[in-house]
This record gives C-alpha cells, structure tokens and sequence, in this order.
C-alpha cells in the first residue's frame, strides 16, 4: 500500500497542497517567464491535456502557443492545428521562425471525426504538439482525448469558450484568458496538476523571447484571413 501510494504521488495523481509534485512531471516550458513562474517554475504538461477558456476568439491567445510551436518545429516535430476558426496565415508563422513543413491544419466534418483525428494526433510519435477548438465536448469525450494525451509525449491544448470553466474536466491544466489591453493577456489558473490553482500573471503580447530582433513581430497571425469566421 505504501508502495502504491509513494507512486500516485510521484506521478502527481496524488494532491498534495503546497507540496507541489511539478519537479516529478514532463513538462514544456510555456516561453512565456510570467506564465512558467505562476506554474511554480513549470510549464505545459506532456502526455495530458491543456484547456485555454477565452470569452472570445482573437484576443491574442495564440500567442501562448507561439515559443512551443518554434521549439517543436526546430526538434522537426509535427505542429497540428484541429479545426481553428481561421486559416493559419502562413507567412506570418514563417516570419516568426515556426517551420511550415511541420505544421499540419486538419478540418473534420463531425463530432466523431474530430475525436478520432485527435486521439490519432495525440498518439503519434511525430507529433509534438496538437491544438485544437473542438467546441462543445462531453466528459466522455474528453475522457478519451485524457487517455489518448497520455500514451503520447505531446503537448495537447484545448482551446475552449470561458462557459466551459462550469464543466470538469480531467485536464492537467486549466487556464482563463482574458485581454487586458492590445499587447496584453491576463490568465488565471484555475486548475494544475500537483499545485494549487488560484494563480495569476499577465503575459505581453508580441512577445521577442527567442526571437531576432530583426524578425520579432507584434502578432502571430496577421491577415489577410480565410475560412470559416474570416
């Protein structure tokens, strides 16, 4: 029983107040200092999932994804981007030093598409990160997405409405992301593995980390968009 015990609270299954287990997690860090410091000095979790919960759409929250889509992209990992509202503008991707071969947009057609294309991006071992808008998702169903995350060594991020904080959710990480200002997103967290939530930081964005002066930009994807919600 001790032997069992000793392991949850190794893989952090196990809550443990302020004797946060983070040093025992995978974890990517996020790029973003403000952000990784409110996560006790971690990041994203690997092999789990991640839920971003926006009150709405372009206030900036991909730019939370940005230093991670670079690193992975240079590792030469696949980038999958699951149904998002808009087209990806491509010149702006490369101009922030993410590599356009490795990024993959999917679109699918229906609830049961979407949950077998994610679950075969989460358990690839191409993949090195998988973001998705999947909409509305019922416990089983993320439940699903859960395991899936978990056989791979991936980061998966959910991006979902702020109504959606109602709802549990088995994800590792919970995140509400609101705009302060045009260069600026406030998050709360609202759930992490192995720590307290209630946690807050402020993240500029446009932000320069890991980027050339001469290619640093103000935003991830500026127009002309296409698609769905252009």
């Amino acid at each position: 029983m001790s032997e069992l015990l000793d392991h949850l609270m190794q893989e952090a299954s196990v809550w443990q107040g302020r004797r946060a287990a983070s040093q025992h997690l995978s974890v990517e860090a996020t790029g973003h200092p403000e952000l990784d410091r409110s996560l006790g000095d971690s990041g994203w979790p690997r092999g789990a999932l991640s839920e971003c919960l926006l009150a709405h759409e372009g206030i900036g929250e991909l730019q939370l994804a940005l230093p991670l889509m670079r690193r992975v992209t240079e590792r030469g990992q696949m980038v999958f981007w699951v149904n998002p509202p808009h087209t990806p503008y491509a010149p702006e991707l490369n101009r922030q030093g993410v590599g356009l071969d490795q990024v993959v947009v999917v679109r699918t057609e229906d609830d049961g598409d979407l949950l077998w294309t994610l679950e075969n991006c989460l358990r690839s071992p191409v993949t090195g990160l998988v973001m998705a808008w999947p909409g509305r998702l019922t416990a089983r169903a993320i439940r699903r997405l859960q395991l899936a995350a978990e056989s791979g060594d991936n980061v998966c991020l959910l991006f979902r409405a702020e109504k959606e904080a109602m709802q549990s959710s088995p994800a590792a990480l919970r995140l509400k992301a609101s705009p302060v200002s045009d260069t600026a997103l406030h998050l709360d967290i609202l759930k992490r593995r192995g720590g307290w939530p209630g946690q807050s930081c402020a993240i500029r964005l446009g932000d320069r980390t890991g980027l050339p002066e001469a290619t640093a930009a103000e935003s991830v994807v500026a127009g002309p968009w296409q698609g769905a919600g252009a």
